[in-house]
């Protein structure tokens, strides 16, 4: 009896550097298998993306999703809202399902952390599942994701817009900016979030910002898109060459860099 192949698989989370990376390897590695972890909880855009990936490539995208779901999760833990030390989310909703769809076959998982990226971090820590990195083997860099999407006639996802991240419309990750956005471009979401902050049964508050409500954050919108705007416009004037993607990435990071999870933020 042969051994049985190994699996090429990569991720796509709906963001710009998993995108990018599977349209280097499409055509490279036509056994890779493509897969999106759905937590059920992503942004319209996100899914709109997903399509216009599967259209361009003519690759199809297993859609993966854990056994329980995100409200399932929370009552387990005590409504205790996932954070920057408390990811139970990307654990349960994104890892564990990636672990079963591989099972104990031998795979290969193809990352898109780029070169100018100071971050080694792996979704997975079974032994069966080997990290490969492409975009750092070839030394590619931000500026050759954007070049990567806007030549494969792919481009970036309609969020970007706004935000600069994938993941769940209420992701913990998101600046102050990017949940006023929210609030702007789907107001039911946002008031889905609000509602995660409101609803423990025994009167205690979780925050997915540190220190402060959505609904207090709400009430500094004003003074939060004057001050965006305002270093929007110095972005711009120093770094007049780059696309108002890039700028906003920029910005964004500069507000707050904390490295977000690679299952969802890639």
């Amino acid at each position: 009896m042969s051994e049985k192949p190994v699996r090429h698989i990569l991720g796509l989370s709906g963001g710009k550097d998993s995108t990018a990376l599977a349209v280097l390897l499409h055509k490279k590695i036509p056994q890779m298998e493509y897969f999106f972890c759905d937590t059920h909880k992503e942004l319209p855009e996100t899914y709109e993306y997903l399509e216009r990936i599967k259209a361009r490539l003519g690759i199809k995208i297993h859609y993966l999703s854990a056994k329980r779901g995100f409200d399932h999760w929370l009552e387990i833990h005590d409504g205790l809202l996932p954070s920057p030390q408390m990811r139970w989310c990307t654990v349960m909703m994104k890892i564990k399902p990636l672990e079963e769809f591989v099972g104990n076959d031998e795979a290969i998982s193809y990352i898109g952390i780029r070169a100018d990226e100071n971050r080694e971090g792996y979704i997975s820590t079974k032994p069966n599942i080997k990290p490969v990195f492409p975009f750092k083997e070839r030394r590619l860099v931000k500026a050759d994701i954007f070049r990567i999407l806007e030549q494969s006639g792919i481009g970036l996802p309609d969020y970007y817009r706004w935000r600069s991240r994938s993941g769940c419309f209420f992701c913990f990750f998101q600046r102050k900016y990017e949940w006023v956005m929210l609030a702007q471009e789907h107001p039911d979401l946002f008031a889905e979030a609000v509602k995660y902050e409101q609803g423990h049964k025994d009167g205690r508050t979780y925050t997915w910002v540190q220190g402060e409500t959505l609904l207090e954050l709400l009430e500094r919108k004003d003074e939060i898109i004057a001050q965006h705007e305002k270093s929007m416009a110095r972005e711009v004037k120093s770094l007049g060459k780059q696309s108002l993607a890039e700028v906003l990435e920029n910005i964004l990071d500069e507000e707050d860099n904390e490295l977000p999870c690679l299952a969802c933020h890639l």
